[in-house]
């Protein structure tokens, strides 16, 4: 019973001692990480100690302190685990009921967070659970922003985060949460993908493209690159990219034309590509647009430039009228392309259309037309004193001028043209136009003189005694050159003058006879309808004409009885016929240069009396002789004209290396000065057949000089056909390939070099081409001057080259002209060597050696002109030369006449 007391009591102590001891009111967690909790709690005594009870680790005693609080760090725990504690309050030996309390350690970060998709506006993570444990949550901080992520039931999260702006950095930090603990936080950044551009500007031509669109825009001012990518092609570059202010340009070169280019244009940022913009666009396939046609009368040779100068074009032309088609590869030609139609209509109109074509797209086409030019001497021209009219084809417009410059237009309608009230007797260049799109296209052009108007007032008054007649008229309206007076089957020429009535005296008539008296007015070889009078001379000079009858009658008797007597017996001494001489017995001796000027002025009184005797004797030297070859028939068709063949004694023979080989050429040896029986070689312009023969007797006779004395073409006839190439194109002539070397155009003349290959012996010569272009046929050039200094240029050539060979000088027959030029040439050296000069002697020779040599009495005269012009320079403006000039003087008139009677040559 006593010990039940004692238990009691000591058990009533205890309980009473445990009642006293206090818990701590607080516990404060001041310090959390992933291993680590630190608690603080204050201290109500210090005699106190504590113990801490956990779940995991077992009881922890704690020394008492004598601060206000007390901090414990209770370590190794795990991360992201929640702990229950018990802290007991210990005083001597015993504690406080304990105060129970629970906290957590900081959970893990994630290992790592992956985009698996990305968009302009949002972005997808995703990441693996922290410990794979479905206790933990997640919440996602950036830019201000945060979510709280809802756990998953599978081993990975996957959050899009949504609302974001394209083409932007974004800094992340994603927390693991427990309970009400967050994670340190893993820290990451990423951007979204960037805008793609809105529009694209495209300026594009057959090989380029220019692209501009406007910088893509971004709220951090972030700068973009941007790629171009050709879907189908190859690869194209953005040569020059650049960006100014708001706008990118991008220039593509080296394209093909006509192709379809698909393009995406994607906007860059931080190695990451926009979705791209898509856009194609097709390069254009450019026209000719500048196309040059030489026209002539049946061919049309069309010629243009390469595209862009650029081998990648090919090209089709088409003409409609013949419906054919011709194709160029642009890699196989030169840079300017050509093409010829040929044997064509003169006259005709032709449509063409000229494609570029790149592979097997054709362009819209560049459509033109033109015309082939006409042959104005083909029409009939009908010409009055006043009017021209002519039925024509092939042309819609037609001008008239005259040499004072008055221009008179029409139109031609249904073919027939018509041009009235022109001036009589004016010389007319009438031109024949095409009027074709907007353009007035030259087809041809005529010389035409109108007929003058006749004399009017024809009338005579007595003259020289009874023997002759004043014949007088007033001057035609117009143009008159030359008034011809008719009279007793005798012809009489008065020049143009400009009063109002002229005076022409005619002596050598019958004295009280009646004469009828004719007048015709002539402007270059028209002439007018002519008028007449009855006219009769004085009758006082009857008696001397009487007495002059009786006298004649009396020589007369003698004459015959002279005849009678003496005729009979020396015919019968001849055994042969007489002959009449071809030659003059007149032997023409040199003039010295003092005696010239006086020679001249006598020859040319009387209207140049002299000169038309002088000519008229030498007019007969050298016909005799014979021309068997040229009259051969294998060679009849290389003469030019019949009346002018090649003399067997003086012709040119050539080399004949095969049997049926011809050695002939319608070309001559020609002497020169001095003793040179053989200085230059006269001949007729080439025909077409005889183009190879030509240059095979320039190869030949080592020949280093052509003088040229003709155009090709003149007053619509063809005088020389064309020997050389139309261009720097080599052309193949027999065996001789000849290039032009250069070509120098002046106003009187051109000068050309030519570069002679035998094709066989691979030798090259080089030939001078000496071409005067102011010469008209049948005529005399417009002033001596420029004839002289012509020669001035032959003559230094001549001299100035070593081993030279015979000099070539050719018109169109080879005789007028080309003998005017040979004759001045060898003059001239006379003059200045021996101070004396013969020209009838030299035109005298001449024509021993080649027919017609000088062919004109104008021509001749004109010959006398340069002598006297070399004698007597004249200092200052050139003064109006004697021949050829507006008042038509008597050369000028000769020459006229002249061409009327020899123009078949």
């Amino acid at each position: 019973m006593i010990m039940e007391r004692v238990l009691t009591l000591v058990l009533l102590c205890v309980l009473s001692a445990w009642a006293n001891i206090p818990d701590v009111e607080k516990v404060s967690v001041i310090g959390r990480t992933e291993t680590e909790l630190t608690f603080q709690w204050k201290v109500e005594n210090s005699s106190y100690s504590y113990k801490l009870a956990t779940n995991v680790i077992g009881d922890i005693p704690i020394n008492a302190s004598e601060a206000e609080y007390l901090n414990y760090t209770v370590s190794p725990l795990s991360p992201g685990t929640n702990y229950s504690f018990t802290l007991y309050t210990v005083f001597e030996n015993y504690t406080s009921k304990g105060f129970y309390f629970s906290n957590v350690t900081t959970p893990s970060n994630v290992n790592s967070v992956s985009v698996i998709d990305r968009k302009e506006n949002q972005i997808t993570l995703q990441w693996s659970k922290v410990n794979n444990s479905n206790d933990y949550g997640y919440e996602l901080y950036w830019n201000e922003e945060n979510s709280s992520i809802p756990i998953s039931q599978t081993n990975t999260v996957e959050y899009n985060v949504t609302s974001l702006d394209a083409g932007t950095e974004y800094f992340f930090t994603l927390y693991t949460v427990f309970g009400h603990v967050m994670s340190s936080g893993y820290s990451f950044t990423n951007v979204t993908m960037p805008s793609n551009v809105q529009d694209v500007n495209v300026k594009l031509n057959d090989t380029e493209m220019i692209l501009q669109w406007d910088v893509v825009s971004n709220t951090n001012n972030n700068t973009y690159t941007y790629t171009l990518e050709n879907k189908d092609e190859l690869t194209v570059n953005c040569t020059n990219q650049t960006a100014e202010g708001n706008e990118v340009t991008c220039h593509i070169s080296d394209l093909t034309p006509a192709t379809n280019y698909s393009f995406t244009l994607y906007t860059e940022f931080a190695d990451l590509r926009s979705t791209g913009f898509k856009f194609n666009n097709i390069t254009t396939l450019s026209d000719i647009t500048e196309v040059t046609v030489n026209r002539s009368q049946t061919e049309l040779t069309i010629s243009w430039n390469k595209l862009n100068n650029n081998d990648i074009y090919n090209y089709t032309l088409k003409s409609q009228g013949e419906g054919s088609e011709k194709n160029f590869t642009g890699s196989a030609v030169g840079d300017v392309i050509t093409h010829t139609y040929s044997s064509l209509t003169p006259g005709t109109e032709h449509s063409f259309t000229l494609f570029t074509v790149v592979n097997k797209a054709f362009s819209r086409g560049f459509s033109f037309k033109n015309v082939t030019t006409l042959y104005c001497t083909s029409f009939n021209w009908t010409v009055t004193n006043s009017s021209i009219e002519a039925k024509v084809n092939g042309s819609t417009y037609v001008k008239a001028q005259n040499s004072t410059g008055s221009v008179k237009n029409g139109t031609v309608n249904q073919n027939s043209l018509t041009l009235q009230g022109l001036y009589p007797g004016g010389s007319y260049n009438v031109s024949l136009f095409y009027y074709l799109e907007s353009e007035l296209l030259p087809q041809c052009t005529h010389h035409l003189t109108l007929d003058p108007y006749s004399v009017s007032h024809l009338r005579c008054e007595y003259h020289s005694g009874g023997y002759g007649l004043a014949v007088i008229w007033d001057t035609p309206y117009g143009v008159v050159d030359r008034v011809q007076v008719d009279v007793d089957r005798k012809s009489f020429n008065k020049s143009y003058s400009s009063e109002k009535q002229i005076r022409l005296e005619i002596n050598g008539l019958q004295a009280a006879k009646k004469y009828t008296v004719t007048a015709t007015s002539f402007s270059g070889s028209r002439r007018s309808q002519t008028v007449s009078v009855n006219c009769e001379t004085d009758p006082a000079g009857v008696i001397a004409g009487v007495l002059v009858f009786f006298l004649l009658v009396i020589i007369i008797c003698v004459a015959v009885f002279a005849w009678r007597r003496y005729g009979s017996a020396k015919r019968n001494k001849m055994t042969n016929p007489l002959v009449e001489p071809k030659v003059p017995n007149k032997n023409y001796k040199p003039l010295p240069l003092n005696k010239f000027p006086e020679h001249y002025q006598n020859m040319s009184r009387d209207e140049n009396r002299g000169f038309s005797e002088e000519y008229e004797d030498l007019s007969s030297v050298g016909i005799e002789q014979s021309s068997i070859a040229a009259l051969l028939p294998e060679n009849k068709d290389k003469n030019r004209f019949s009346n002018v063949l090649a003399y067997d004694s003086s012709r040119v023979h050539l080399t004949t290396k095969d049997e049926g080989d011809s050695d002939y050429i319608n070309a001559n040896y020609m002497p020169g000065y001095g003793n040179a029986s053989r200085q230059y070689i006269a001949a007729q312009g080439p025909l077409p057949s005889t183009v190879n023969d030509f240059w095979r007797m320039v190869w030949e006779k080592g020949s280093q000089a052509i003088v040229m004395l003709t155009n090709c073409i003149e007053s619509g006839r063809v005088k020389c056909e064309q020997y050389w190439p139309l261009d720097y194109t080599p052309c193949l002539y027999g065996n001789l390939l000849v290039t032009v070397k250069s070509e120098d155009k002046l106003p009187n003349w051109t000068l050309r070099e030519f570069n002679v290959k035998n094709k066989d012996t691979s030798e090259t010569r080089t030939v001078k081409h000496f071409h005067f272009t102011a010469w008209p046929d049948h005529g005399v050039p417009a002033g001596t001057e420029e004839l002289i200094q012509f020669r001035g240029l032959i003559r230094q050539h001549i001299e100035s080259s070593f081993s030279a060979g015979l000099t070539i000088v050719h018109c169109s027959a080879g005789v007028g002209r080309t003998g005017t030029l040979i004759a001045l040439d060898v003059l001239l050296q006379q003059l200045h060597k021996e101070k004396a000069v013969g020209i009838a002697a030299f035109v005298q020779e001449m024509r021993l050696s080649r027919p017609l040599m000088v062919q004109t009495e104008s021509q001749y005269v004109f010959l006398h002109q340069c002598i006297m012009d070399s004698l007597q320079p004249k200092a200052g403006p050139k003064s109006e030369p004697l021949y050829e000039n507006s008042d038509m003087i008597y050369v000028n008139a000769i020459a006229l006449k002249e061409y009327d009677n020899q123009s078949q040559i």
